[in-house]
């Protein structure tokens, strides 16, 4: 299995662990998550492009991971993924950079 492949799974097997643990706390975020992510005036697609862009940002290799995925299944682009990602270098400078040209890039060779 591939590096960002078991990063994926790795985070999507803790949820549902946590999930076991702290059932309040994780149900609560998942019921956000349920109502941000439904399409409103942003479509799904816009949503995770938004999502990646952020990830990159706050420097979260897991947030990288799902949401280029999520990204990718919505119908977006690479182009669209990298432009989005290089927005949150114009906010976060070098170190989403960083996560751009490496996490994301290995992302999105991955799973495109």
């Amino acid at each position: 299995m591939s590096d960002r492949k078991k990063q994926l799974d790795d985070f999507l097997f803790g949820l549902k662990a946590m999930g076991q643990e702290a059932p309040d706390a994780v149900n609560a975020f998942m019921g956000l998550l349920k109502d941000v992510y439904t399409p409103g005036k942003l479509d799904l697609k816009t949503k995770e492009l938004i999502s990646v862009a952020i990830g990159c940002y706050n420097r979260c290799k897991y947030c990288i991971v799902y949401h280029t995925n999520e990204a990718l299944k919505a119908g977006a682009t690479r182009e669209e993924i990298i432009e989005a990602a290089m927005v949150s270098v114009a906010f976060g400078g070098g170190p989403s950079m960083a996560y751009s040209v490496t996490a994301l890039k290995e992302t999105l060779d991955e799973f495109a």
